[in-house]
């Protein structure tokens, strides 16, 4: 997206749209898990800690609503389900590998901005009033 449409109203209403689907607790976390490959409900449901069935329902619905995962039914008895990333998914995935490593490589330097704010000793003056 070019800086001149940035704030074009309907691309805010596209972004904001999409990051909450991906900025919400659980769908990283599952797109991270299905980046290793297929994996059946419970599966996921193992890998990802603290995830409710009708959390982890809500969360793949919504993910392949957005065409991120797709959902195959194998006809067996009982139904085989798998989920697996697409390459929307996979687009996704690598995204979310950058930002983690970006987090991970710039934790210290948060961390002493934190506590230098906490202690309201940031020597730094604040550009914009909240």
């Amino acid at each position: 997206m070019s800086p001149s449409n940035i704030h074009v109203p309907t691309n805010c209403q596209t972004v904001t749209e999409i990051l909450s689907r991906v900025g919400d607790k659980w769908s990283v976390q599952v797109v991270v898990q299905l980046g290793e490959g297929p994996k059946r409900f419970n599966e996921i449901r193992r890998l990802v800690s603290g995830i409710s069935q009708r959390m982890l329902t809500l969360t793949l619905r919504g993910l392949e609503r957005d065409g991120l995962v797709t959902r195959t039914v194998y006809p067996t008895i009982p139904p085989k389900v798998e989920y697996q990333l697409t390459g929307l998914g996979c687009s996704l995935l690598k995204t979310v590998r950058a930002l983690g490593t970006w987090a991970i490589d710039n934790r210290d330097e948060i961390l002493e901005a934190r506590r230098r704010f906490d202690e309201g000793d940031d020597p730094k003056p604040h550009s914009n009033a909240a």
